[in-house]
């Protein structure tokens, strides 16, 4: 992750220990969307907490195991991983909780939502990607869960969830997590129309797609420029805002710089463009 104060933030579940899964099954859901379904005996130990649960993911490397992966992530637990070598070294990476089912047709099941971000088959894609589309049925994983973001105080009165398409999983579980009668706004931008997914809303939140016209441009500049147009979340809101760097950083700082107050605002830069 880059700049945030999604640490300071969180709120931190009860327990977080190791759990092991295998992949159920993998699905392409839209052009830049893959989704993995993961399952096994360990996730019974989950507990899902809604909105923005995230977890970090571990991920064999080819030829390689998750034996070397720590049990806890500490700042030694993770200075000691550091020092496997990079070819027998898990990939490490994080992700949120898009839905979970505590009882599906072979126990429990999470899933997790994938951007594609180039392609395996031309070696362009990064780790994590080439193990989205590549991964098969009894492949394992292991995850550590680190709670939820998304935290805002009592007396909220409106919401305002800002991000690009990185964290569109996290802003669909927000969303469907939200109490009837919850008030608010949400810019989600994507690469390409057909990425848009069926979002469980309450009636007074108003989801705004965005599009990006050029390819090339970089994610998170048309959801600022639409998020700036409008109302911030104020003394009384809150305002939520994830995904590249400068979408994250540029909009908390438009929002405080425009009266909402720090505590406020939940940011977290997802990834930073090249």
């Amino acid at each position: 992750m880059a700049r945030t104060n999604l640490t300071a933030r969180r709120i931190k579940p009860e327990t977080t220990e190791l759990i092991m899964v295998r992949v159920l099954r993998r699905e392409v859901i839209s052009e830049h969307f893959v989704r993995v379904t993961v399952g096994g005996a360990d996730l019974a130990r989950f507990v899902p907490l809604g909105f923005d649960q995230w977890f970090r993911l571990f991920l064999p490397v080819p030829g390689g195991t998750l034996e070397r992966v720590p049990s806890r992530l500490t700042t030694l637990s993770y200075a000691r991983f550091l020092t496997v070598a990079r070819l027998e070294r898990p990939v490490l990476r994080n992700y949120t909780v898009r839905a979970f089912r505590p009882a599906g047709p072979e126990g429990p099941e999470l899933d997790i939502d994938f951007v594609r971000h180039g392609s395996a088959a031309d070696g362009t894609a990064g780790p994590a990607t080439v193990w989205a589309e590549t991964c098969a049925p009894g492949d394992l994983a292991a995850l550590l869960d680190e709670g939820v973001g998304f935290n805002p105080p009592g007396d909220t009165d409106r919401l305002v969830l800002v991000t690009d398409e990185t964290g569109l999983p996290a802003a669909a579980g927000i969303l469907a997590s939200l109490p009837e009668g919850t008030r608010g706004t949400a810019v989600i931008e994507l690469p390409a129309a057909g990425d848009r997914q069926d979002l469980t809303v309450p009636f007074g939140v108003e989801v705004t797609w965005v599009t990006r016209a050029d390819p090339a441009a970089v994610p998170g500049c048309a959801a600022l420029a639409t998020a700036v147009e409008l109302a911030g979340p104020g003394n009384t809101g809150y305002g939520w805002v994830v995904g590249e760097q400068s979408l994250a950083t540029g909009l908390r700082r438009h929002w405080v710089r425009t009266g909402t107050p720090k505590d406020r605002v939940m940011f977290c830069g997802y990834w930073r463009h090249p």
